[in-house]
Formats: C-alpha cells, structure tokens, sequence
C-alpha cells in the first residue's frame, strides 16, 4: 500500500471548518461533497464520523467515546453552518429551538433569471418521494408546507445570488421550491440544468439561544469562492492559483472517504472535470502516483498551472494524458506527446505495478499510452459483479484487462470466459487474474466478441453473469460496433446466451447517448431476442465520477436480471 502521508492529504477535519465551539456544541463550517450522514454505514464517510474522529485524536480518546448529537444536516453538496451538540444537556434545549423554529437559518443560493428585486415569499407543499421533493397540491395527504423568504443579494445580467431565509426545514426545501420557480439553484443536477463549479448552495448563517445558558449564538460561514465567480461569469479554470488550489483541495477532501474509510482502496478520481470546478481537467489517483487528464483547449493552455497544482498535492510523481477532444478521434496513444512514458512532475513509477480497488488487486501501466489498465468508473459496478458471481458461469465482453473478471473470481466464479479482440490485453488480464495456465475453469479468447456471441448460442452455450463494456467505437476484421443503435443488436446477442435468471450488466461510456435512450436500446435487444426482464435498473458511476447540472454521466449501466 501507499507510502504516502494519508492523515496529511485527508485530515479528518481541517480546523478553519470550526466556526464555534464550547463543551456544550460545535458549529462547523461543512465543505462542499461531505455528506451530514453516510450512504453506506459500513463505510462512513460523512461529517460526524470525521469530527468524533477529529475530538478522538486531540483529547487522546477512543472515537466510540465522543458524543455528538445531530439536530441538523445539510443536503449533499450543500455547504455551510451546521450544530452538534457535544454534550447531551444540551440535546433538549436545541431540539426544542429547531421544533419550534427559533434557530434562525439564512442561505445563499445562486440562480438565473429571477426577476424580483424585492423580498419574495415562496409557499408550497412538498412530498418527499424517491430520493426528491415534488411540489403537490395542499390537499396531498403526502404534502407538508414549505416556507422561505427571498431576496436579491447580488446580481449580475442574468445571474443572481439569493439571500434565502428558511422558515421551515423541509428536505431538500430550498433546491426543490427555487426550481418550481423556473430558477433552479445552479449547479443542482437533481433539479436543474445551469451548469457551476458545485451545487451553489451555502448556508451562510445561524443564529439561536444557546441550548445551555440562553446566550444568542450568531455564526456566519465565509461564501466560498466559486459563488463570486460563477457571479461575474467565470466558468472555466480559475485564473487565480489560490483559487484553482482551492478548488483541488475542496475535490480532494470530497474522496476522505474513499482514502480512509473504504478498506484497502488506493485507486480512485481525486477530481473531475467541471463538476469539481476546474472544467477540461482531471486528476486520478494511483497508490502514490497522480495521473492528469487534459480534455479541452483551455486546460492545455493552462497545463503548466495545473500540473503545478496537482504536484503540490504531495504524491511521488505525475503523469499526463492528452485527450483528443472527440471520442472518435484516432490518435497513436503511445505517442509521448499524446501520452508521455515518463512523469512529468516528480519522480517515474515502476513500468507496472499493483494498485488496490475494495481489496482487489489490480496491475496498472501508468507511462503505457492513454490507458492505464483499470477504468476507474467501474468500482461500484466490479463490487456489484463480485456480488453477483459466487457459484456463477460469468462471461466478460469486451473484456481489457480482465478487471471485471478479477472480481468475479473474488467473489466466486465457478468458470468465467474473458473476451476481448487485442492479445497483450488478455495477457494483463492474465496477470490481474493471477491464476496459473492450466485453471481451465478461467478461459481468455482472442476473438471479435459479436463472432463469438454467435457461436455460442449455436452451440447453447450459457451464463449466469455477463459484463459487456464495449469502447464507444470499435472496428475489428469481421464487425463494427457504433454506441447507439448498436446497442440493440449487442444487447440481443448477449441475451441469447443468458440462462434464465442471469443478471446482465451493460456499460456505456457515450456521452453523446442520453440515460433513457440506452435504456430504450436494451429493452428493444431483449425484445428482438426473446427474452423477459424481471427487473432493469439503471446504474451511474461511483461517487468520486460527479455529474455536473445539465451533463449526461461519463459513465452509464443498465443492469438487467433476466425472468
């Protein structure tokens, strides 16, 4: 594993997040992506966990023994002011103060195209179902009055920054009333489409008698940087180095998470694009190396800068990839100034080396052309896989370097099939799957997979798993595969050779191709094919993978279990 300082890169907590703190609560100032509670309490990852932590290490007790009560949290992505109680006196006074809506909550929030200049008054009734708030009739038995007061803070053209004072405390309240008024809060994927460096919500103040001995407590959290210049029209990189490594920093304490909590993970997107706020630029971590990702014309003029920034994160050298700016574009990938062998900041890795993914090891080549070895995309759908697999025939499509098989293995396989069209991939698939020659449950084919898929369902071959994650475009001797409305003819073959019951996996990384679209192509495949969905649901790409307001995902899934 690593060699490289964790607590210094991921702090628990940095201590300029602490607006206010006494033995009775604690007002934190919470960054942007770290979530009030964790989505997987087996991994927690969000701002109670690290602060318990935080306390732990400086009063030199176990974690377990620090008390924090949560009357308060804010909706991921959302940063700003929120109280814990550190003792639990406390608990019934601020319990009653935000029953009772004496904890007065003011945010900003940045919008286009509101018109009042005045104070405005938003009234619904919102029913919380599936993860959104919907507005609904007053008469929905599923509907709770949703209450806030808006007011120009700034404006600039078409863009406004609203100072919003809540005056009920309904889930997602703010994001879910703004954009019932046609002006979404920007940077909102859920309920908007206006593209920002983050979701561009802040909550800038509280204010309440304090829980213990009735002192009004008035805290006011700094509007972060990214508010101002989404203002006056700054959408690209930061010209600014102290905002471009703020912005990188904000990015990487996001993945604490990924770097602490999850067991033995070294490999994972640090930042990502324009939804991280630094557009046409990417950072991937591998052990204690960094690859950066060039993808437009501003982040190569900018590339001095960002390589800069990105090495002063710490990690022992950085690699670059140049990007062709369209997913059709042939370049040799192996060229140095498309893909450079050696670091560009710091010092080389090793030609190839093993990284960790949830405990799966993985050979990668970080100075071998474009790619590297792994799409890191791809966690949360191999972890599903691994799921899936114990006791399974699994047939892996498209298969690179076999990661997709590596955990299928884990997770016990009783035979898989990888498949793919190039040999030295199937040979890195070898190594990652590191199972001597002569397994013979564990089979790699040098073939077009449309021909392949063929012949075994004339010879009724079938599985339990498929994976298929086919390149946007691909081209062999005898098909041609185009992301599209290719996807009803691959989708039709691989069903044919699906038993009953088996769970189908079928990844895209077109950005071009619209969610439903996919999902539309799949279905039409198991039509022409024959068979019937017992279920179908649709996957995105892991957490580290944002995507911004009004983009389509890098990576999209359909997961299918056949009836």
């Amino acid at each position: 594993m690593p060699n490289i300082d964790l607590e210094s890169l991921w702090p628990d907590v940095r201590s300029e997040w602490i607006l206010f703190e006494d033995p009775h609560i604690v007002v934190m100032n919470a960054p942007p992506g770290v979530p009030s509670q964790a989505a997987d309490p087996s991994h927690p990852d969000d701002l109670v966990t690290r602060l318990r932590r935080y306390y732990a290490t400086r009063e030199g007790v176990r974690a377990e023994d620090i008390y924090l009560g949560v009357h308060q949290r804010l909706d991921a992505g959302t940063s700003g002011a929120l109280v814990l109680t550190r003792a639990t006196e406390a608990n019934a006074g601020l319990a009653a103060a935000f029953e009772s809506r004496a904890v007065e909550k003011r945010y900003v929030a940045a919008v286009v195209g509101w018109r009042d200049e005045g104070e405005r008054v938003l009234e619904h009734h919102l029913a919380f179902r599936d993860g959104r708030a919907e507005v609904v009739r007053p008469g929905d038995p599923h509907g709770k009055p949703a209450r806030l007061r808006a007011r120009v803070r700034e404006r600039c053209g078409e863009r406004a920054l609203l100072d919003i004072a809540l005056e009920t405390g309904r889930t997602h309240q703010i994001r879910a009333q703004l954009a019932a008024e046609g002006t979404p809060v920007a940077g909102d994927a859920a309920y908007g489409d206006v593209p920002a460096p983050r979701l561009l919500l802040h909550a800038a103040e509280l204010e309440f008698a304090h829980p213990v001995h009735g002192e009004r407590v008035h805290v006011e959290a700094p509007i972060p940087e990214p508010f101002a210049a989404w203002l006056r029209g700054d959408d690209g990189i930061p010209g600014n180095d102290a905002a471009l490594a703020d912005r990188i920093r904000t990015a990487v304490d996001a993945r604490w998470g990924l770097a602490r909590a999850l067991d033995d993970t070294d490999v994972f997107r640090l930042l990502h694009g324009a939804a991280d706020g630094v557009p046409g630029f990417a950072l991937d971590r591998y052990g204690d190396f960094l690859v950066a990702h060039l993808m437009s014309d501003e982040a190569e003029a900018n590339a001095g800068r960002l390589l800069d920034a990105a090495s002063n994160l710490g990690f022992a050298g950085v690699y670059v990839k140049h990007r062709p700016r369209q997913a059709s574009t042939l370049v040799d990938t192996r060229r140095d100034e498309v893909a450079p062998s050696c670091a560009v900041r710091g010092h080389d890795a090793p030609e190839e080396f093993v990284v960790h993914e949830l405990g799966l090891p993985l050979h990668v080549r970080l100075g071998d052309g474009l790619s590297t070895g792994v799409f890191l995309d791809q966690r949360t759908n191999r972890a599903r896989v691994a799921a899936w697999s114990a006791g399974k025939r699994v047939l892996n499509l498209f298969s690179y370097t076999c990661a997709f098989t590596v955990a299928a293995v884990r997770g016990g396989a009783t035979s898989t099939l990888s498949v793919d069209a190039a040999q030295p991939a199937l040979d890195w698939g070898r190594r990652n799957v590191g199972l001597p020659s002569t397994d013979r449950k564990h089979e790699f084919a040098r073939v077009d997979a449309f021909e392949l898929l063929a012949k075994l369902a004339e010879v009724g071959r079938r599985f339990d798993v498929i994976v298929a994650d086919p390149p946007t475009y691909a081209t062999t001797k005898r098909s041609r595969f185009e992301s599209g409305r290719d996807w009803i003819r691959l989708a039709a073959a691989i069903f044919r050779v699906s038993d009953r019951g088996a769970r189908v996996l079928l990844s895209s990384n077109d950005q071009r191709m619209p969610v439903r679209a996919f999902e539309r192509f799949v279905r039409d495949g198991a039509r022409e094919a024959g068979v019937a969905i017992a279920h179908l649901r649709l996957r995105f790409p892991p957490s580290d993978f944002p995507t911004g307001a009004g983009a389509e995902p890098l990576q999209k899934a359909v997961e299918v279990e056949l009836a």
